[in-house]
């Protein structure tokens, strides 16, 4: 029986940073919204009792249902053998994936300061403000974390030669923050070599290329975490 993820079809959103990993992994999975709609994904959330996931992503396997991209990416690479073999080390991974979720909701406050229900363009002043405060403050502070990281073990991966869901986290983070602010990405250029080592190395990963190149994977939009807009990458 292959997995089911159940997230929005029309955003890469969280959701995509489940389907690099079980894409790499080349794990079997349906994507449910995308085949079923969105109606059916709050249809089917709904309906779940007790204990559920608050929001998408989650995944089921069975009578196994766990919401949060992290905690999905860290009951994966242990069901599927894919994390390091030790303890301490996978708990550092997990540590990691969390500091990257942390940034993907400060980097979606960018364009959602004030609250997630208001448009964009009744929170503009603040939208301006937060996204300044990123770009100086923010960014550096969390990308030198992940590049340090990253030079532990020597790269290209955090484990040094071995991939982990860290990794295609990573790329996706990259990959995310090159649409939303390219100016300050491409002035940055050179700041962050080991994260860019990676991005460059994380499509080359077997299961990924063909992922990459297919119309599976979704284009960043302005519906999703990552957005462009230009004032608020003004350098």
């Amino acid at each position: 029986m292959s997995y089911q993820l159940f997230y929005w079809p029309s955003v890469p959103g969280r959701g995509e940073f489940v389907r690099l990993f079980m894409e790499a992994a080349e794990l079997e999975y349906e994507d449910m919204a995308r085949t079923d709609g969105a109606d059916a994904l709050v249809e089917d959330l709904h309906a779940r009792e007790g204990i559920r996931p608050f929001a998408p992503p989650y995944l089921v396997d069975d009578e196994v249902v766990i919401g949060q991209t992290a905690l999905i990416l860290l009951y994966l690479s242990d069901k599927e053998g894919l994390g390091s073999g030790d303890l301490a080390t996978d708990l550092k991974l997990m540590q990691l994936q969390m500091d990257i979720a942390d940034l993907v909701e400060e980097i979606h406050g960018t364009h959602h300061p004030i609250a997630p229900s208001l448009y964009y363009a009744d929170q503009m002043d603040a939208a301006y403000e937060k996204a300044a405060d990123l770009r100086a403050n923010r960014l550096p502070k969390y990308l030198i974390h992940f590049d340090n990281a990253l030079a532990a073990n020597g790269g290209p991966f955090m484990l040094g030669e071995q991939w982990s869901h860290v990794d295609t986290s990573l790329f996706q983070l990259m990959e995310g923050l090159d649409y939303a602010f390219p100016n300050y990405m491409a002035q940055m250029q050179g700041t962050w070599a080991n994260l860019e080592a990676l991005q460059a190395a994380v499509p080359d990963i077997e299961g990924l290329t063909a992922y990459l190149a297919s119309e599976q994977r979704m284009d960043f939009n302005e519906d999703g975490i990552f957005r462009h807009y230009e004032e608020l990458d003004e350098q």
